[in-house]
């Protein structure tokens, strides 16, 4: 396969709308970096040029006037999120796995190619890096002075980067889909609904905010112990239902063991979200002291 996008500076956009298609064709696929229109007319598909949005033919650009329209949302698409739609479901896996990639990683992708603001800064003039400054970062700084080759291999390592990010997306959202049913049925056979047990620690946040109304901590085994973590008001949310008690925050072993009566008792976060001890019985009685604390 023969894929043609602009020279040049590159972006996120460009860049990830071909990691999508060779996660969906397959290697190898030919890149052309290229203005000439016959060039362009003669590869396969077109990535960010030639003006038409159309998947039939293989092009996959959002320049044209009009632009090449928007989802429900208003997040207008650019050439990823173009692709995306045509080929997301089959890289996926799943309808549902694919909207759930569009709105964690393409969305966003998308919206900052077409010059929409879907975030805000909270404490002054900072920005978090976000992927399309990542990819961005790539391209040569004003005075590097690259041949074509060098440009190109540049690029090269962009996409490259960019199939690694979008392969985990893809696995995460797999492991996601596994996990649901895992959680649902820790909800269901929890003993306390306060309490949920998981038998590892895998996603959980969503199912148990949104299926589990009582559910104020969640516990599971890990390498070297138990932890417990409390649950969000909501998914994303740093606020918890229930903190832990404060007089933990930040204490670790006998400290936290002499305050706490449980022995085995290891760390306990200082945002008051976490602790964890050496076992089962341990990180239990800790979920009972910090539940006994509600009134």
């Amino acid at each position: 396969m023969k894929v043609a996008t602009h020279p040049g500076n590159f972006h996120a956009d460009d860049v990830f709308a071909l990691a999508a298609l060779r996660l969906a064709h397959g290697e190898p696929v030919e890149v052309v970096r290229t203005r000439d229109a016959a060039v362009q007319d003669a590869a396969d598909a077109r990535v960010d040029v030639g003006g038409r949005s159309d998947p039939a033919t293989g092009d996959f650009d959002h320049h044209q006037k009009g632009g090449a329209g928007e989802r429900a949302n208003g997040i207008r698409y650019a050439s990823f999120g173009l692709v995306w739609r045509h080929v997301g479901e089959r890289v996926a896996g799943s309808a549902e796995a694919a909207q759930a990639i569009d709105e964690r990683l393409v969305q966003g992708v998308d919206a900052n190619d077409t010059g929409q603001t879907i975030t805000e800064s909270l404490v002054d003039d900072v920005r978090p890096l976000a992927v399309s400054g990542v990819i961005a970062a790539l391209n040569p700084s004003w005075d590097e002075q690259l041949s074509p080759e060098q440009e190109d291999a540049r690029f090269a390592e962009a996409v490259a980067l960019a199939q690694g990010i979008l392969g985990r997306e893809v696995a995460g959202a797999a492991a996601f889909h596994r996990a649901r049913q895992l959680v649902a049925d820790a909800i269901a056979r929890a003993d306390d609904p306060r309490l949920i047990e998981l038998d590892r620690n895998m996603p959980w946040r969503d199912a148990v905010v949104n299926h589990a109304p009582d559910a104020l901590y969640v516990m599971y085994p890990k390498s070297d112990g138990w932890g417990l973590q409390a649950v969000p008001v909501a998914a994303g949310s740093f606020d918890n239902r229930l903190d832990l008690p404060g007089e933990w925050a930040g204490l670790t072993g006998a400290e936290l063991a002499a305050t706490t009566g449980v022995d085995d008792a290891i760390f306990a976060h200082a945002a008051g979200f976490y602790a964890s001890a050496g076992s089962r019985e341990g990180v239990t009685a800790l979920a009972r002291l910090a539940m006994a604390r509600r009134t």
